[in-house]
């Protein structure tokens, strides 16, 4: 038996010739002797009754044909006789089954007929083309085996399709094609046959079994015949008639799904649905469809269901976008990205959504802060006393408190709002780097927007710095040091930082509030390799100078022994000698940007000759430099003696009480003027202030200190109000103060770091644009120094991205610095070839 196409004999490569001479013929035509042999042959073939056939001696009839140059009437009988089958034997069969139900429910969708109706009569007509075709196709075969050399080129004209291509046709011609009339309508049975498959396979769909087996191989029969007999690639039946009404299809049914979720509203149940519908048309595609129609099936569901729909779905209350991020659902962003990529290779919807929910979040974060009660320190996760008694009273917090807590809650929340969204992005997102650059762009836009935002970092890092790594590992130190780090790469005015910063460094460092100098040193590390050298100049010399000044004060030390004065009530002196350029001008005594007059306060007599020492010795090495004492800056310790308390017998006023009390510089001048005060005599705040000519501001702070704080009042204020000091209030010494502590360090009131009130801010942007006034004529001068001429457009671009690792400068403010330049002829102003406005650089 001889099967597939070409048969065995193909394999062989030549083609023998008879072995013996044909029989004469006689009378009888030779070409219609061979023909009826072969035409009995054909018939036997069809009947499924070859088994008796010699298919050798067939062969030699067909090559007897082609040698006598007969080929073409052979190939046309071959044609006609296949055609009149067809006609007789094959049409009649496969009519019979398209009956006028089965064109209702395939092609009018007549309602009424119940699934399993349906899939038995679908089954049924399939089952019958898909007889038919084999049968055929079988036959074709055999009989293209037997006219191989006719297929080889035995007819004259070479331009006819293949005997097989023509006579597999037929079943194209006349059945696919065949026409059946029903209530004045005719339909192809092709039509009829998509129709079918169709309706099977959306019986699939709607979770009904079906053959997949059946299917395939009607699919595989439209992917074997062609449009024409040339059988062109592109112009497969599956192609050209099944593909595009099952694209159709596909559409429809899935835009009706698709509606039907968007009814539910479940943006869950959406992406689970899609993504379990994407895998099963795949899987449909390679085992019951066409693995050709893959990316055409896949495109049409990410039509339908993701890219028309999903702005919809993003914007469902409670289940959308922002349900998954707020709720961290990680799988459905998970199955979102997915989907979403597929859809959109810049992921535009899912980064314009993404970066949406991020400045949302930040502004929330920002109104929470202007809700919040930061009056009372904020407790979390208190416990109920064991005993039933009641809690404690939660701690009342200053003004100046309130504000820095508020700072320290908005960089923590904002940290932790960041710390979400780079989890879902490792998670969920596949760290994709367009949604990163999209989060970044977002934090930086809603951080920058908080106009406190520079000075917020700088107060979290300080609380860090000085008491928030207490007691962690160098881990969870580096871990504090990263996210300041990724907050200050957020700031777009980073110049205000670097100004809050130093301030606050300088506190830090004076007053000794630093938790661990290699901590100070390696954040100041971190910052130089994100910022530059020029970022941290600076900072670095502030500690070169308490480096310099813990030397200097050694050899003070050893100097003042070395004289041999030894003095048991010597004062020991620790200095810090600043270099005016290196440090805040508040620190400095300074409020504005040139070294203003301030008057010089009165330091006690001790102190004078203290100073007057130091300053010999420091002269020694230094001729020509000046020393200027900074009393906001310092600190002093008193060892003070409060006496026993006449008619106390028992108690600590029974005795008495020696302290060791830390005040800033200011407060040790004051409070040595009540040395030699007699017990009831007072002392006006005039007084005090035209002793010892402290700045009143100071002075105000100074006696709040000192007077106002229950336990820390050293000082009796004569009026009993608890609020600030003001002038014509008067003191004394408090000899009835008690203390637990020996050692009692008084707070001062100006010297926490702390959040600007509205006036401070005020002032602080003032002097900071003032100082953007020289930076940007500094980047002036130096391109057009370099470029000696530049168009104006060009060097306003220029500025802008010189200067944008500091601050982004307004175009205005750059404007005015160049006509102030040209005021001050450093530049002229020019023409360029074009008519361009331009500037040139004077020597």
């Amino acid at each position: 038996m001889i099967s597939g196409r070409g048969g065995s004999m193909m394999r062989g490569g030549r083609i023998r010739p008879p072995r013996r001479p044909m029989a004469p013929t006689g009378t009888v035509d030779e070409f219609e002797q061979c023909w009826d042999k072969l035409r009995e042959a054909l018939h036997d073939i069809h009947n499924r009754n070859a088994g008796n056939l010699s298919f050798e001696q067939l062969y030699r009839y067909s090559y007897k044909i082609v040698l006598k140059k007969a080929g073409d009437k052979l190939y046309d009988r071959v044609k006609e006789f296949e055609a009149q089958w067809f006609t007789d034997k094959v049409i009649p069969p496969i009519f019979a089954l398209v009956t006028t139900s089965l064109i209702s429910v395939t092609l009018e969708d007549v309602p009424g007929t119940s699934v399993v109706e349906r899939r038995a009569m679908g089954e049924k007509f399939l089952k019958g083309i898909r007889a038919s075709w084999e049968d055929h196709n079988m036959s074709m075969n055999m009989i293209t085996d037997i006219l191989m050399y006719l297929e080889r080129g035995g007819h004259q004209d070479h331009n006819r399709p293949s005997i097989y291509a023509v006579t597999i046709g037929l079943f194209r011609d006349h059945i696919l094609r065949g026409k059946f009339a029903q209530n004045g309508s005719e339909h192809e049975v092709i039509s009829i046959l998509n129709a079918t498959i169709i309706d099977q396979i959306n019986m699939e769909r709607e979770g009904d079994v079906i053959d997949k087996a059946l299917l395939r191989s009607c699919v595989s029969m439209l992917e074997d015949l062609f449009e024409t007999d040339e059988e062109q690639e592109h112009e497969q039946l599956y192609l050209t008639a099944f593909e595009t009404p099952y694209l159709n299809s596909t559409r429809a049914f899935y835009r009706t799904e698709c509606e039907k979720l968007l009814r539910e509203g479940d943006a869950s149940a959406w992406l689970r649905y899609t993504e379990r519908r994407l895998a099963e048309e795949d899987g449909r595609c390679h085992t019951t469809v066409s693995p050709l129609s893959v990316p055409k099936v896949t495109k049409v569901l990410e039509d339908e269901l993701i890219t028309k729909h999903a702005d919809d779905f993003f914007n469902l209350e409670g289940s959308g976008i922002k349900g998954m991020i707020d709720n961290d659902r990680t799988e459905d962003l998970s199955i979102l990205y997915k989907l979403m990529t597929s859809v959109d290779s810049r992921r535009i919807k899912l980064r314009n959504a993404l970066g949406t929910r991020v400045i949302e979040l930040g502004r929330e974060i920002e109104q929470a802060l202007k809700d919040t009660d930061f009056s009372v320190a904020q407790q979390t996760g208190a416990e109920e006393p064991a005993d039933g008694t009641d809690k404690a009273k939660p701690k009342a917090l200053s003004a100046s408190a309130q504000q820095t807590a508020a700072a320290i809650k908005w960089v923590e929340d904002v940290l932790n709002l960041k710390d979400k969204f780079d989890r879902l992005w490792s998670t969920c997102f596949a760290e994709d780097l367009i949604l990163q650059t999209e989060l970044t762009k977002s934090f930086a836009l809603f951080i920058n927007s908080f106009g406190q935002s520079s000075e917020y970092v700088s107060l979290f890092i300080d609380d860090n710095l000085k008491r928030g790594i207490k007691g962690k590992t160098e881990a969870e130190v580096d871990i504090v040091l990263d996210k300041a780090i990724t907050l200050l790469r957020y700031l777009s005015e980073k110049d205000k930082f670097e100004h809050y910063y130093q301030k606050h460094l300088a506190r830090r460092l004076l007053h000794a509030k630093s938790e661990s100098q290699e901590v100070e040193q390696e954040m100041i590390s971190r910052m130089k390799r994100e910022l530059g050298n020029n970022f941290t100049q600076k900072f670095e010399g502030m500690f070169r100078d308490m480096r310099t000044s813990k030397e200097t004060t050694e050899q003070y030390r050893d100097h003042i022994r070395g004289l041999g004065d030894a003095d048991e009530k010597q004062i020991d002196l620790n200095i810090s000698v600043l270099a005016g350029n290196n440090w805040p001008k508040e620190v400095m005594g300074r409020t504005g940007l040139a070294d203003g007059s301030k008057p010089k306060a009165v330091y006690p007599r001790e102190i004078q000759a203290l100073q007057e020492s130091f300053f010999k010795f420091y002269s020694i090495n230094r001729n020509g430099r000046v020393l200027t004492w900074v009393g906001t800056a310092g600190s002093a310790d008193i060892k003070c003696v409060f006496p026993k308390i006449p008619g106390k017998t028992t108690g600590p006023l029974s005795r008495e009480r020696r302290y060791e009390i830390n005040v800033t510089t200011y407060g040790m001048i004051v409070l040595m003027l009540f040395n030699d005060l007699a017990e009831n005599e007072w002392l006006s705040f005039e007084d005090i202030l035209e002793q010892t000519n402290i700045p009143q501001p100071d002075l105000i702070n100074v006696l709040t200190s000192l007077s106002v704080i229950k336990q820390y009042r050293v000082l009796l204020r004569e009026s009993q109000a608890k609020g600030a000091v003001k002038p014509g209030d008067r003191f004394t010494f408090n000899r009835e103060f008690v203390s637990k502590a020996i050692k009692i360090k008084v707070p001062s009131v100006s010297a926490a770091n702390r959040v600007e009130n509205d006036e401070e801010r005020k002032e602080t942007d003032q002097k900071n644009e003032e100082t953007r006034s020289y930076v940007v004529d500094a980047a002036i001068v130096r391109i057009m120094k370099q470029r000696k001429e530049l168009g104006h457009s060009q060097l306003i671009t220029e500025v802008i991205q010189v200067l944008a690792s500091r601050f982004k400068p307004d175009i205005p403010l750059i404007k005015r610095r160049i006509e102030a330049l040209i005021g001050r002829e450093f530049l002229e102003r020019a023409e360029l070839p074009d008519g361009t406005p331009a500037y040139q650089y004077m020597a």
